[in-house]
């Protein structure tokens, strides 16, 4: 069997990105005990420090539906990044003025927004092939549409 330019090209790269993967995965893990050893040490848990591990969970969850499905969807980072910043106004609330809390505070309002955007438009016009996975059988044509 003959491989050629592309396919080689393409092994590389699901090779490259396994090696990634497992990288971001193990330096997930080595943070989560770094934070649990440093609430060991200090004998308490704070809200902020429970938000961190929740922002790990979600890293290692990505990276799971990642290796399960080779996708990546797109309201994971937003959930990550409402997360983080929801941390930083709780742990910084009050060395900022209003502005700032203000401007957090629309960064939460705009990530969530785009959330259901997306979420609104994935049920609204799903993908042919998520149409299929979900019902197992072809999508019937609209009215005027010709069946392929």
């Amino acid at each position: 069997m003959r491989f050629s330019a592309h396919d080689t090209g393409l092994h590389s790269l699901k090779f490259l990105e396994a090696i990634v993967l497992m990288i971001i995965t193990l330096a997930t893990s080595i943070a989560i005990f770094q934070e649990v050893m440093f609430m060991v040490e200090n004998r308490t848990v704070g809200l902020g420090d429970l938000l961190l591990l929740f922002i790990y969970l979600e890293v290692l969850h990505m990276v799971a539906i990642y290796l399960k499905s080779g996708q990546l969807p797109v309201r994971l980072p937003l959930y990550i990044a409402i997360v983080a910043l929801a941390r930083y106004l709780i742990l910084d609330m009050k060395s900022m003025d209003f502005w700032q809390i203000m401007g957090v505070t629309l960064g939460v309002l705009l990530l969530a927004v785009s959330v259901l955007v997306i979420r609104f438009g994935h049920v609204r016009f799903p993908y042919e092939e998520y149409r299929l996975r979900l019902t197992d059988k072809p999508a019937e044509a609209k009215p005027g549409e010709k069946k392929s």
